[in-house]
């Protein structure tokens, strides 16, 4: 897996990986706008870390992957949505307080800004399932190559 891709592969792999996670971030800060949000957000932009294991093989992959800091990622997003959660539990379990009284309401629903703490469950989740995506992948590719 890798190895034996080629200079065309790989120079098409070093364009279009920024351009993958430029439009999955862009997914995942609008999904409260436009049909997408984290899940799909982060599956995008998760895409582009297994196109950079298929390109430039697991030796590459295992130089630039970081399984402490893939492992910290993961779960500072799942205890940011599970805190995004909790902010409203004195009404209801996901109550929106920050769009009744906070900041980020800004009286014009269909903006950036106006949906309160969604954006922010959006990034939390974008950001739990890029780095659980990506670790899935180079288990799975580890244990490819171990078993070999």
């Amino acid at each position: 897996m890798g190895d034996d891709m080629g200079v065309i592969v790989r120079t098409a792999a070093r364009a279009t990986i920024p351009l993958i996670g430029i439009f999955g971030s862009y997914i995942v800060a609008h999904g409260h706008l436009t049909p997408g949000g984290g899940f799909q957000g982060g599956a995008t932009i998760a895409g582009a870390g297994i196109l950079f294991l298929l390109a430039f093989g697991l030796k590459e992959m295992k130089r630039h992957f970081n399984k402490n800091l893939y492992s910290a990622l993961e779960g500072i997003g799942g205890l940011a949505f599970l805190g995004a959660a909790m902010l409203g539990i004195g009404v209801a379990f996901f109550y929106n307080t920050l769009w009744h009284n906070g900041p980020f309401f800004n009286g014009k629903p269909g903006t950036l800004l106006s949906a309160g703490y969604l954006p922010i469950m959006n990034l939390a989740v974008g950001l739990k399932v890029f780095t659980g995506l990506v670790s899935a992948m180079a288990g799975l590719a580890l244990y490819r190559r171990w078993r070999e």
